[in-house]
């Protein structure tokens, strides 16, 4: 990333040693190095959401090609991106499904209207 070598650093500590005394240069170092791994995330934050924008693009067009061909004689690609957006569109519509080993007891709370109730 940068083009620093051994002595360049041993410079820059030195430099700063002199400038900032023993006692303030671990808090500067410190500092440094929480700004850098900041500027670092945020980066990474940024690269991570241009991606996901790309992909969402990507899958976009593909849905237009799709529907432009009437949804036949579609390549593996254009097939594979519709599934993509199938199994997301089905995730959304629910999100809160219980998964079948999680529940212990599965009992209708309400009963179905046709069934006959019993009266005490």
């Amino acid at each position: 990333m940068f083009d620093i070598g051994f002595w360049e650093l041993v410079v820059i500590s030195v430099v700063g040693l002199l400038v900032l005394g023993p006692e303030r240069l671990p808090v500067a170092i410190r500092t440094v190095s929480r700004l850098f791994k900041t500027v670092r995330d945020t980066a990474n934050a940024v690269k991570s959401e241009l991606a996901q924008e790309l992909k969402m693009e990507e899958l976009h067009r593909d849905l237009k090609k799709a529907e432009q061909l009437g949804m036949k004689d579609l390549s593996p690609e254009l097939k594979q991106s519709i599934d993509q957006l199938k199994d997301a569109a089905a995730s959304v519509n629910r999100p809160y499904e219980k998964t079948s080993g999680s529940s212990t007891h599965s009992e209708p709370a309400n009963p179905a209207p046709n069934e006959p109730q019993d009266k005490p």
